[in-house]
């Protein structure tokens, strides 16, 4: 397994049936929902996963209702494991209603984030004030992820695909390092998934388009949708959403070791 471009110094077991993937900075990445697992579970998933997880989002609000101690603890056993841990973008949503982005930005930064995701799934900001918090939250020396698309479907709806491509060109130009593709927790109903969870190809198609796609993170919560961007973009797209209990498994979809994957990949 090479992360990051830097190659892992262990043997996996079968090792002459997969090298694993070759992949460079800021592909292939795999950003997990950390939903509120505890720090003794926490290493020890790491033990086993680390190596294919890049990111760990503390999802919504969920790290405002954790003592300030053990949330520091997770995000330096997190950091202590390569993976880049960042605080939900609701949560950044409550700071900008409330005036407090400047005191969010602190606080996130003496708890030991890494990034800062800048959504307005819930509420509105507008383009000249999004633009502005991409350079805030860069300047304190945060990595900067921005999400397009609304939680509420009915809204979502309301976004095209020319806006949500628009949104994304701006966000990227403005610093961001990287644009979620919302998908939520579910992937059914929202943007690029009907409300069976199937893909919209057409949607993806003119997305990519006109989007390098290494600079996306498509959010893809359910197995089948992770079969399809592996199959459409290669192994090394990058996926979000993630399931604590599921990256495993979707690494093993990344290399061809399922047979969805299986013969279908190069890796």
């Amino acid at each position: 397994m090479i992360k990051n471009g830097v190659e892992a110094d262990f043997m996996n077991a079968f090792n002459f049936l997969t090298q694993g993937r070759d992949r460079k900075p800021g592909e292939g990445l795999t950003m997990m929902l950390d939903k509120g697992i505890g720090p003794v579970s926490l290493i020890d998933f790491l033990e086993l996963s680390a190596d294919y997880v890049d990111m760990a989002k503390f999802g919504w609000g969920t790290c405002a209702i954790k003592d300030r101690d053990l949330v520091k603890e997770k995000t330096e056993i997190y950091s202590s494991y390569d993976v880049i841990p960042y605080p939900g973008g609701t949560l950044f949503e409550i700071a900008y209603l409330q005036n407090k982005v400047d005191e969010f930005l602190d606080e996130a930064y003496e708890l030991g984030f890494e990034a800062i995701e800048l959504s307005d799934g819930t509420i509105n900001i507008d383009k000249a004030d999004r633009g502005e918090l991409i350079g805030i939250v860069k300047d304190f020396g945060f990595r900067i992820i921005t999400e397009v698309g609304k939680k509420d479907p009915t809204e979502d709806q309301k976004l095209s695909t020319e806006k949500r491509i628009e949104m994304v060109k701006f966000d990227l130009d403005a610093g961001a390092y990287k644009v979620l593709i919302e998908g939520r927790e579910g992937g059914k109903g929202i943007g690029i998934y009907d409300d069976k969870g199937k893909v919209k190809d057409h949607v993806v198609d003119q997305i990519s388009q006109k989007v390098d796609t290494k600079n996306l993170i498509w959010e893809a919560p359910q197995k089948d949708q992770q079969v399809y961007f592996i199959l459409k973009f290669g192994p090394n797209v990058n996926l979000g959403n993630i399931a604590l209990e599921e990256i495993i498994s979707l690494e093993t979809l990344r290399q061809g070791l399922r047979g969805d994957t299986l013969g279908k990949v190069k890796i």
